[in-house]
C-alpha cells in the first residue's frame, strides 16, 4: 500500500519533471476510432487530460504500422497516421504541439501543452528507400525503431528467426543517415546482433524505447545486463515498458499471443488491407487480459537497469496504447505517480527520479537533433 504522504509527493514530483514516456501507440486510436484526444476518455490508455494527471508532459507517440503492411502500402499507411496526429495538433493548438528537437519539448512543457515527439515503430515503413526516411525526417519524425515483429530487408527482428545476421550493408546506412539527419536510432523489437551491430555503426547515441529486462522476466524483447551495459557505453536510454509478460513472466503467454496476431500475413492491399487492420486494432482496443504483473514489479525493473546501465540511462517507455494491459496499478498514463511514490518509497533522490521521468531522454534527444 502507497503511502498518502508518498503519493502527495510523487504527484508534485510528476508535475516539476520533463515527463517523457518513450513509446505510446495512441495514434492508433485517432486513426481507427476517431477518437479526439483533447476528451477524457474511460477506454484506452492516453489522452490529453490523463497526460496531465500522470505528469506525462511530453509523449513520444509512435506511428506503428503492422508488419502485414508492405513496401508503398507502409509507407502509405504511415502517412495516414502522420496526417492523423496533424488533425489533432491542428484542432488543438492550445493544448498540444509538435516538437523536433529538446528545446521544443522544454519550451512546450512550459507553456503548459503537451509536446509530441513524433515516432516510426517499424524499419519496414521507408520501403528500403533512404528518400522516404529523408521526408519523414521532413514531416518531423524525430525517431524509428529499425524493426518490429518480424524481420524486414535489412535487420534481423527480436521475434523472427534471423536471417540477415543482425544488419545488413543497407541497415548500417540506414543508421549512418539517421546519425547524419538528427534523428534517433531505437532498438526495441530487434535482435541482440541487430542491437550490437547498431551500436557499433550508430556514432550517436541510440535508445531501446520501449524493453524490459530479460534478467527478471526472459522474454526476447527485453534486454540483457550485457546490452544494458553496452547501451550505457553508448551514452543510451532504455525506456521501461508496463506491458503483460515484459514485466512479470507468468504474464509471458498473453504476450506471445499478442505478438503473433500482430504478424498474420493477410494478402490485401488498400481499402481492405485498412480494414483489416482497424478489425485487428478494434479487437486489440477491446481486450481486457487480466495480468500479473503489478507497479511494484514495474519499479523492480526500473532498479534492475539502474543497478546495472547506472542512473543516466533509465526512462520510461510504458507502450501504453500498444499492449493489451499494463501492470496493475499502472492501468492507464494518469496512474504514473504510483511509480514515481514506489521508487520514492525505495530511497530514489527527487533528481534521480527526474532524470527517469524525461531528463535522460532530453539529454539524448539533444545529443542526436543537436538542440
Amino acid at each position: 500500500m502507497i503511502a498518502h504522504d508518498e503519493m502527495t509527493a510523487a504527484r508534485k514530483l510528476a508535475a516539476q519533471a520533463i515527463g517523457i514516456d518513450s513509446h505510446i501507440d495512441t495514434v492508433q486510436r485517432v486513426l481507427v476510432m476517431g477518437e479526439d484526444l483533447s476528451k477524457r476518455w474511460d477506454v484506452g490508455h492516453v489522452d490529453i487530460p490523463r497526460l496531465h494527471e500522470g505528469g506525462m508532459h511530453a509523449p513520444f507517440f509512435a506511428m506503428w504500422v503492422p508488419v502485414y503492411y508492405r513496401g508503398a502500402e507502409a509507407v502509405r499507411r504511415t502517412l495516414d497516421l502522420r496526417d492523423a496526429m496533424q488533425s489533432m495538433l491542428d484542432a488543438h493548438p492550445e493544448q498540444i504541439e509538435l516538437a523536433t528537437t529538446a528545446a521544443d519539448i522544454e519550451r512546450i512543457v512550459r507553456s503548459g501543452k503537451i509536446s509530441v515527439f513524433l515516432t516510426i515503430e517499424g524499419g519496414h515503413q521507408i520501403d528500403d528507400d533512404l528518400r522516404v526516411l529523408r521526408m519523414y525526417y521532413r514531416l518531423g519524425i524525430r525517431s524509428m525503431t529499425l524493426t518490429h515483429s518480424r524481420n524486414n530487408n535489412w535487420a534481423d527482428s527480436a521475434t523472427d528467426q534471423a536471417v540477415h545476421n543482425g544488419l545488413t550493408a543497407f541497415g548500417e546506412e540506414v543508421v549512418r543517415e539517421m546519425n547524419r539527419l538528427g534523428m534517433l536510432v531505437d532498438l526495441s523489437h530487434v535482435s541482440d546482433k541487430t542491437f550490437y551491430d547498431a551500436l557499433a555503426v550508430s556514432a550517436k547515441p541510440v535508445i531501446v524505447s520501449h524493453s524490459s529486462m530479460r534478467a527478471l522476466s526472459n522474454v526476447p524483447r527485453n534486454v540483457s545486463d550485457d546490452m544494458l551495459r553496452a547501451l550505457a557505453r553508448n551514452g543510451g536510454v532504455i525506456g521501461i515498458c508496463f506491458g503483460m509478460g515484459f514485466i512479470n513472466p507468468r504474464d509471458a503467454e498473453a504476450l506471445r499471443s499478442a505478438t503473433k496476431a500482430e504478424s498474420d500475413d493477410p494478402s490485401l492491399t488498400g481499402k481492405a488491407l485498412d480494414e483489416y487492420a482497424a478489425k485487428n486494432a478494434t479487437k486489440l482496443f477491446d481486450t481486457h487480459v487480466s495480468v500479473v504483473a503489478t507497479v511494484e514489479d514495474v519499479a523492480d525493473h526500473v532498479d534492475h537497469a539502474v543497478k546495472i546501465a547506472g542512473i543516466d540511462h533509465v526512462g520510461i517507455g510504458s507502450d501504453f496504447d500498444g499492449i493489451a494491459a499494463a501492470a496493475n496499478g499502472l492501468e492507464d498514463v494518469s496512474k504514473m505517480p504510483a511509480l514515481i511514490a514506489v521508487l520514492l518509497s525505495r530511497g530514489y533522490p527527487e533528481d534521480d527520479l527526474k532524470k527517469i521521468l524525461g531528463g535522460n531522454h532530453l539529454r539524448v534527444i539533444r545529443e542526436v537533433t543537436g538542440d
